[in-house]
């Protein structure tokens, strides 16, 4: 190849580079707008059964997940699944 046609691709190459640069800058304008929904505190544990049995019969019952979650140090999720029974299932047989 001749120095002239690798200077072409060098500037096609680097036009390429410039307009993918702007793309990611849009994109990641984008998700800094993006509303993250709030589920509530990370877990700090593993469920146990006596947690389970609080959530779906106990003393928690008629909290909201989010409110039980926050109770015990779980997360929205384990909550959720133990009241579905997804977990826990011979629980809520």
């Amino acid at each position: 190849m001749k120095v002239q046609e690798l200077a072409k691709i060098v500037e096609e190459l680097s036009a390429k580079v410039l307009t993918l640069e702007s793309t990611v800058e849009s994109l990641e304008e984008k998700i800094s707008k993006v509303k993250v929904r709030d589920r509530g505190p990370k877990s700090t544990r593993d469920m146990s059964e006596d947690d389970a049995v609080r959530v779906i019969s106990g003393d928690l019952k008629d909290m909201s997940h989010k409110v039980a979650a926050n109770e015990l140090g779980l997360s929205y999720g384990q909550v959720y699944s133990a009241r579905g029974g997804y977990t826990f299932r011979h629980l809520t047989d």
